[in-house]
């Protein structure tokens, strides 16, 4: 029995009638507010300790579109990857006719089937991306049941295993399905990394604890191709796939002896289930126990999402929102490299460095407050458009590889305020308990944005060249600045009660768990008032706020 259950403090006289009694079940819940077994109100170093150790999870996962990204900046150099696969023949490249034209000793290679081979590294991230949207629909139950720390162990083991497959494939169908399937297991630490920190933080603690857990996978994508690049220089593509095994296998390893529970629906039930065997009593139930069998769960997480996006308005346009800023920054992803390289001449290793712009956009937003959500949202998501903008004109002109290089750290800076605050305002609105689906409906639009986005990207530029295909991109992005105008209720401020603040404060609204289930009007969309406050104004807590409206 583990220490969770053994250190269980309750006097022999709850031992015989409960703490609470309720349908003659007796009901199980924490030992007070300052409960230790309470993953809240454990020490700070073990709960940031965990959060640190998720996001590292997260780092290598994306981390892991690093190989892909690699390969995209090795076409130019041809006899590295993409035709590693034809039969271990040298294809050579005729670079004044190149990518129209590709023979090899005694065969000329049609262009349709020489651009299906250049799409190739275009689809191993896309399948992978694929498979981070589509894993944690089921990873996400199984936690519900078992546990968090189970799920992680698996996935990662499952991760580290098919990686290796990745390393030594031998063929292009192989690889695609390794990919695909580590990307499902991949997904794991981004899906339940935000429930586990909603386990182990407070309401104030979050918006800090979510921003640095997000900063793994978004760093992930842009320091991959920095450190693959002069991987692959130095040795070759298949080196990327060891260096992620390795990395996976050693932190891997490390959450076995130092990853705890944090779930508490789990610990409760554990709790629960330790005092039916040692009292004997068969009354003891969790007081978060679940009446659905296993397969109401699975088809719960899988149906409610859906529901939930297409009955609320609100979550369907910051998804709508979010999916375009993702989508756009993955298809940048498969284009830095052949830009640079084909633009400005940069070699394998100097081209991955092109991708710390977005890293710096992504270090400086870090240092604002994302506690603000749909308010940053308002305010920086220009920044994307603007981007955007910067990036395919200037490349498309050869002008000075920073200017491009600008551009792409402005659209990074400006992502990062939709995405973050995006989903620290679904967690506000939606509540503890609808917050999992409505996070994973969101989650699920952005992957396959990822995926299929990037796949259009080829042959939008092909069509539109650099400058005008980025502008299109830009308009777009720039058309749903305003997504987040609806929600936001702009008014002088209220003599609430409560601590002073010295800054611009806002306060979030929560929505019923039970409107999932019911279609919600834009005449209802006021869950969130921005108050502007003078230093001298009072804050009330946003955990005492009631809904300005009640759903009906």
């Amino acid at each position: 029995m583990s220490s969770t259950l053994s250190s269980t403090n309750i006097a022999p006289s709850q031992l015989e009638a409960g703490p609470e009694k309720k349908d003659d079940f007796m009901i199980v819940d924490w030992d007070g507010p300052e409960d230790r077994e309470n993953p809240r109100n454990w020490s700070p170093r073990k709960r940031w300790g965990h959060g640190v150790i998720i996001s590292i999870l997260a780092l290598i996962t994306y981390f892991s579109v690093l190989p892909a990204s690699v390969t995209l900046s090795l076409i130019p150099c041809i006899h590295q990857f993409l035709f590693a696969f034809c039969d271990n023949r040298l294809l050579i490249i005729e670079k004044a006719t190149w990518p129209q034209q590709c023979v090899h000793p005694g065969q000329r290679i049609s262009p349709l089937i020489f651009t299906s081979l250049l799409q190739l590294p275009v689809r191993t991230v896309t399948l992978y991306v694929l498979g981070i949207g589509i894993g944690p629909m089921f990873m996400s139950p199984l936690s519900e049941m078992y546990g968090r720390v189970p799920v992680y162990h698996a996935s990662t083991t499952i991760f580290v295993a098919f990686i290796i497959g990745n390393a030594l494939s031998k063929n292009t169908a192989k690889l695609m399905v390794f990919r695909f399937i580590s990307g499902c297991a991949g997904g794991t630490p981004m899906a339940l990394g935000g429930g586990t920190i909603a386990d182990i933080t407070s309401v104030q603690q979050r918006a800090l604890a979510m921003a640095l857990f997000s900063m793994g996978p978004l760093a992930g994508p842009v320091l991959g191709p920095v450190i693959g690049g002069f991987v692959a220089a130095g040795k070759n593509w298949r080196w990327t796939f060891w260096l992620l095994a390795i990395l996976g296998g050693f932190f891997g390893s490390t959450t076995v002896l130092v990853l705890r529970e944090t779930h508490p629906k789990v610990l409760l039930e554990r709790k629960a289930a330790y005092l039916r065997a040692s009292t004997g009593n068969s009354n003891w139930r969790s007081k978060l126990d679940s009446t659905l069998s296993p397969r109401q769960v699975l088809l719960q997480v899988l149906v409610r999402p859906i529901m939930l996006l297409v009955r609320s308005p609100i979550l369907f346009m910051i998804s709508l929102y979010v999916t375009l800023v993702f989508g756009v920054m993955y298809l940048l992803f498969t284009t830095f490299t052949t830009v640079f390289e084909g633009q400005y001449g940069f070699s394998t290793s100097i081209s991955g460095l092109t991708y710390l712009g977005l890293g710096v956009a992504l270090v400086i937003s870090m240092q604002l407050h994302p506690e603000y959500r749909l308010l940053l949202m308002l305010w920086f998501s220009p920044f994307v458009a603007g981007g955007l903008f910067l990036c395919g004109c200037t490349a498309y002109y050869k002008v000075y590889w920073f200017v491009p290089i600008l551009g792409t750290s402005l659209m990074g800076f400006g992502a990062f305020f939709v995405i973050i605050p995006a989903q620290l305002y679904l967690i506000d609105v939606f509540g503890s308990e609808a917050a999992a689906s409505a996070l994973g409906a969101n989650n699920l639009l952005r992957y396959i944005s990822s995926t299929f986005l990037p796949l259009a990207g080829p042959a939008m530029y092909r069509s539109l060249n650099y400058g005008w295909g980025n502008s299109l991109l830009g308009f777009i992005a720039l058309a749903f600045v305003s997504s987040a105008c609806p929600f936001l209720q702009v008014r002088r401020a209220a003599p609430y009660e409560g601590e002073r603040v010295d800054r611009l404060t806002w306060t979030p609204m929560r929505l019923p768990f039970a409107s999932e289930t019911r279609i919600i009007s834009f005449k209802d969309l006021s869950y969130m008032r921005l108050t502007c406050r003078h230093r001298s104004t009072l804050r009330k807590r946003a955990s005492d706020l009631l809904p300005r409206r009640t759903l009906v």
